[in-house]
């Protein structure tokens, strides 16, 4: 999954935090649900704004963010 089209950071929405392009839903916050326990199906009834593809961009996405991390902390601490 491409999340580059679907995740966005504006300065001028929720302080440049990671959101679901078109809305003010922080990629934390789908995330946060998923680790809670809810299912897509639940996400997609309460948040009508959202699809599917938002929801696997913000999964995505915080794969991405994570293993960009792992490298650069492999990368200071010399390995």
């Amino acid at each position: 999954m491409e999340f580059k089209e679907r995740i966005v950071c504006q300065p001028a929405i929720l302080g440049g935090k990671p959101t679901i392009k078109g809305t003010r839903i922080p990629v934390e916050l789908v995330l946060k649900l998923l680790a809670q326990g809810a299912t897509y199906d639940g996400i997609l009834e309460d948040y009508p704004d959202l699809k599917l593809e938002d929801i696997l961009a913000a999964i995505a996405y915080a794969r991405d963010t994570v293993v960009a991390e792992e490298v650069g902390h492999l990368h200071a601490v010399g390995v």
